[in-house]
């Protein structure tokens, strides 16, 4: 299938999969990777930009998830949360612990290509242990809160970026208008991919290859279900229908 795709680079957060989602929601073809996908397989599939997801580690622990910094070669990258974290590592920034913040917070100083056309004074959703303390070199900070004085961060030049908080999580105001801007301002995606043409390939390349054969096809319904996470439902209110999670 050629096409433009985005590359999710998955380090176990609980919106992984919502992530992935979103890029679909705004027309952006995407396949979601674990962190240890070889290098030369992220490179084979040509993606236009890639996004470091969240997850629970810190980057200075014992078994936390890495990735070569080959990959910056590769196409623009965009971090979210533990994935901002670890840019900043990489780069030699210095990131410290014991800055716990859970919750909504009102964003400060937004400027760069992440928050285009987006009102100062946002909110957004934070979720994370770990943060900034000091940039990595080649960067500067584009926007800040009351406690955090690097929420979000970004290297021109090297087309890296960079967020503290979840832009997928439906508490953060406008998030979706950051991840269009990471996807058309910065990536140049031209849009081309919906489920309807998507289902359609797929549909057509299945009979090719199956033919008169027999199939057994199992769906899942998590994305839905973290979906409704993000909304601030408590899983209590989850409930299983058919092959969906909804609430």
């Amino acid at each position: 299938m050629n096409q433009e795709k985005v590359i999710v680079i998955d380090f176990g957060g609980q919106y992984n999969q919502l992530i992935a989602r979103r890029v679909r929601e705004l027309n952006v073809y995407c396949e979601l990777l674990p962190y240890n996908t070889d290098i030369q397989k992220i490179k084979s599939k040509n993606p236009i930009g890639i996004i470091f997801t969240g997850g629970p580690n810190s980057v200075y622990g014992e078994n936390a998830p890495v990735v070569s910094k080959e990959i910056f070669s590769i196409a623009p990258v965009f971090g979210i949360c533990y994935g901002c974290q670890l840019i900043a590592k990489l780069f030699e920034g210095e990131v410290v612990g014991g800055a716990r913040e859970y919750g909504k917070q009102t964003l400060k100083g937004e400027s760069g290509k992440i928050f285009k056309g987006i009102p100062s004074g946002s909110v957004c959703w934070m979720s994370h242990t770990d943060s900034i303390d000091e940039l990595p070199q080649g960067f500067k900070v584009t926007a800040k809160t009351d406690t955090c004085p690097v929420v979000a961060m970004e290297n021109e030049s090297k087309k890296v970026y960079g967020v503290q908080f979840h832009p997928e999580v439906m508490h953060t105001q406008y998030g979706m208008q950051m991840l269009r801007n990471f996807l058309y301002e910065v990536c140049g995606a031209v849009g081309d991919w919906t489920m309807g043409n998507f289902a359609a390939r797929q549909i057509a390349a299945l009979k090719e290859k199956i033919g008169d054969k027999k199939v057994l096809c199992a769906l899942s319904g998590g994305v839905d279900r973290c979906d409704a996470y993000s909304q601030g439902l408590p899983r209590s209110y989850m409930r299983f229908r058919g092959s969906r999670f909804i609430a």
